[in-house]
C-alpha cells in the first residue's frame, strides 16, 4: 500500500483519515464527556445538606473524582500513543457515563465517593488522546484555534450541566441530572466510536512523515533536543494555574450560599457563569497564541489569576465577585489551547499523548489536593484567608516559573 509522505501517523500503525469537520466533532465529543463530570461542583450544596458534611467532607466529594481522574491520565497517554486513541476515548466518554448512573443511584456518603472515584479512573482516558489525534490533522499556524474550538464543547457542557442540573435537582434531587445527562452521553460515545472506526485507515508507520511546527529542529520526523527541565517548567506553572482556580471554583456554590445567603439552586448557576466564558475565551486564547506565541499566553493568564483569586473575597460584593468569576474562567480556558499547543509542538510524536497525561494529571491532580486543603482553610480561619492564601501562592509560583521560562521565548 502507498503512503502519502505528509500523511500523520501513529505508532499503533494506524492514522485518522478525517475531513474537516473533525475538530467539531471532537468538540462535541468533548461536550459528551464533560456532560456527567461536570456536575458535582454545582451540586455541592445539595450533597452536603443530604449527607450533613462540613467544607473538608465536602471536598472530598469533589476529590474523589478528580484524584483518581488525574492519576489515570498519565496511563491514559501512555496507552494511547502506544495502541491509538480510540479505544481510550471510548472509555473516556461512555465509561464516564456508565459511573455517572452509579453516582446518581448512590444511597450512602460512601457509595457516593466509590462512585465517583470509578468515573475519574475511567474518564482519564478522553484529555491525552484527544488533543494529539487533532493536532496531527491540523496546521501547525492554526493549531491553537483549532484546539480552541475543542474545547469550547467541554465548555458547553459546564456551561450547561448547571443550568440543568440546578432546575433538576430543585424538583426531583441531585441524584436526577447525574441519571439524566449519563444515558445520552453514553449514546454518544459509542456513537463516536463507530463513527472513528469507519474513518480508520492502516498506513505503512512512518516517523519521519509526521509534520511539525515551522522552524522546528528535527530528525526522521521528530524533533529532537528536547529542553525536558524547560518542559516541566512549563506544565508545572500552566497546572498550578488550573489547579489553584479548580480547587477555589470548588467553594463558590458554598461561598454564596453561606456568605451572601443564595438559594442553592442559584448558586450552582455561578459555576454555569464561570465556565461560560469557555464559549469565547478558549478560541481567543487559541487565536492569540497563533500570533504572538503559547508561552506569552500561558504566562500572561497566570499573572492575572493570582491577583483575581486575592480579590475573590476582599471585594465583600456578591455581584463583583462574580465579575472577578468571569475572569477566572477567561483565563483558564484562554490558557487552555496554548499549553496544549505548546506541548504538541515540544514533545516527539510518539510522546505526546504521555506528556498531555502529565499536563493534565498535574492539573487535575492538583485541584483534586488543593480542594480539600482550601476546605481546611475555610473551616478554620474562612473564606478571606483561603482564596488570599490560594491566590498568593499561585502568584509566587507564577513569578518564579515566569523568569525561568522567558529566559528563552523564541519560536515559543
Amino acid at each position: 500500500m502507498s503512503k502519502r509522505p505528509d500523511a500523520p501517523t501513529t505508532r499503533a500503525g494506524f492514522r485518522l483519515s478525517l475531513p474537516a469537520g473533525i475538530v467539531v466533532l471532537f468538540s462535541c465529543a468533548h461536550l459528551a464527556h464533560h456532560l456527567v463530570t461536570a456536575l458535582p461542583v454545582p451540586l455541592l450544596p445539595f450533597i452536603r445538606d443530604e449527607f450533613g458534611l462540613d467544607y473538608t467532607r465536602a471536598a472530598l466529594v469533589v476529590s474523589a473524582f478528580s484524584i483518581p481522574y488525574g492519576f489515570s491520565q498519565m496511563p491514559a497517554g501512555w496507552l494511547a500513543d502506544r495502541f491509538g486513541a480510540r479505544r481510550l476515548l471510548l472509555v473516556g466518554i461512555s465509561g464516564v457515563a456508565l459511573t455517572g448512573l452509579m453516582v446518581g443511584l448512590s444511597l450512602s456518603y460512601t457509595m457516593l465517593l466509590v462512585s465517583l472515584a470509578l468515573m475519574g479512573l475511567l474518564g482519564g482516558g478522553y484529555h491525552p488522546a484527544a488533543p494529539s489525534a487533532i493536532s496531527r490533522v491540523t496546521e501547525p499556524s492554526h493549531r491553537g484555534r483549532a484546539l480552541g474550538v475543542h474545547m469550547v464543547g467541554g465548555s458547553v457542557s459546564y456551561f450547561l450541566a448547571p443550568l440543568v442540573a440546578a432546575a433538576v435537582a430543585a424538583a426531583w434531587g441531585w441524584r436526577m441530572p447525574f441519571v439524566g445527562l449519563a444515558v445520552p452521553a453514553l449514546i454518544f460515545g459509542m456513537t463516536f466510536f463507530v463513527l472513528l472506526g469507519r474513518r480508520e485507515r492502516p498506513v505503512v508507520v512512518d516517523a519521519g512523515s509526521v509534520s511539525q511546527s515551522p522552524g522546528a529542529p528535527q530528525q526522521n520526523g521528530e524533533r529532537v533536543g528536547v529542553d525536558w527541565r524547560r518542559m516541566a517548567t512549563f506544565l508545572a506553572l500552566t497546572s498550578f494555574t488550573v489547579a489553584a482556580i479548580l480547587a477555589v471554583l470548588t467553594f463558590i456554590p458554598l461561598y454564596l450560599v453561606d456568605v451572601f445567603g443564595y438559594a442553592e439552586h442559584h448558586a450552582a448557576l455561578a459555576v454555569a457563569l464561570f465556565y461560560s466564558t469557555g464559549l469565547w475565551a478558549a478560541v481567543l486564547g487559541g487565536y492569540l497564541s497563533d500570533r504572538i506565541g503559547r508561552m506569552r499566553v500561558v504566562i500572561g493568564c497566570a499573572l492575572i489569576s493570582g491577583p483575581a483569586l486575592v480579590l475573590l473575597d476582599l471585594v465583600g460584593s456578591a455581584l463583583i465577585a462574580m465579575g472577578i468569576l468571569l475572569v477566572l474562567g477567561a483565563v483558564m480556558y484562554a490558557r487552555a489551547p496554548a499549553s496544549e499547543s505548546y506541548v504538541v509542538e515540544h514533545t516527539p510524536a510518539d510522546r505526546r499523548s504521555s506528556v498531555l497525561g502529565l499536563y493534565y494529571f498535574g492539573s487535575m491532580e492538583g485541584s483534586g489536593v488543593l480542594a480539600p486543603v482550601v476546605g481546611f482553610l475555610i473551616d478554620r480561619f474562612g473564606f478571606t484567608v483561603a482564596f488570599t492564601a490560594s491566590g498568593s501562592v499561585l502568584f509566587i509560583i507564577t513569578v518564579i516559573c515566569a523568569v525561568l521560562l522567558l529566559r528563552k521565548t523564541a519560536g515559543d
